[in-house]
């Protein structure tokens, strides 16, 4: 496989299992490209708000059409008045939606700023109403991932012994090869453990693999 294969499944894979982490999966939400400012922008052009307020807790829901009024009443002015109208609404809505999901706000990005290929491709998958591609990406990338560290692993497992040097490399082809599927498995079941792991069984099964 080429280089730029390899790195493009490296990057399909650790982009799954940055997603599971808290506060990355909404990373995409917060950019001038994603869902959230999508759905402004045309809730502005149409005067209509209703679409908008699936990003925001109810509670928030009296925040967001305030800003949305105040907005619509500037945006009658000169197009610098406009446009800075509406990057204060695009920003005050995207707040809000993190801030509802328990994630930092960090302010607007650009356009693709920072967005893994992965949710692209989940994106374009929706879409365009066909799954197939986006799972067959990223099944592959997983699998050559899975691979490529447990190749590491098996190597450095049959030199393990022979000295100290030796035995620290194996451990640590082990490491990143069992937390690489540990991770993995956090994210296709949500946390739970479907073999019937007690309580403290997993943390402590991780805290042996350091």
């Amino acid at each position: 496989m080429s280089i730029r294969s390899s790195l493009f499944a490296l990057g399909l894979a650790s982009g799954l299992l940055l997603a599971a982490a808290p506060g990355t999966a909404s990373a995409h939400c917060d950019t001038l490209d994603g869902p959230v400012v999508q759905d402004a922008r045309a809730a502005l052009d149409s005067g209509a708000l209703d679409p908008v307020l699936k990003w925001v807790r109810a509670d928030d829901e009296a925040e967001i059409r305030a800003a949305f009024e105040r907005t619509l009443a500037v945006r009658s002015g000169d197009e610098q008045a406009r446009d800075l109208a509406d990057q204060w609404f695009f920003e005050t809505l995207v707040r809000v939606h993190r801030a509802g999901e328990g994630a930092p706000y960090t302010g607007l990005k650009s356009a693709g700023d920072g967005v893994p290929h992965a949710v692209m491709l989940a994106d374009a998958a929706l879409e365009s109403g066909d799954v197939a591609v986006l799972a067959d990406k990223v099944s592959g990338a997983v699998k050559q991932q899975i691979e490529a560290r447990f190749e590491r692993a098996h190597t450095a497992l049959a030199h393990a012994d022979h000295n100290v040097d030796a035995g620290r490399a194996f451990v640590e082809a082990y490491v990143d090869y069992v937390h690489f599927v540990e991770g993995l498995h956090g994210l296709v079941s949500g946390g739970h453990d479907h073999h019937g792991t007690q309580p403290g069984a997993e943390a402590e099964h991780t805290e042996h693999a350091h």
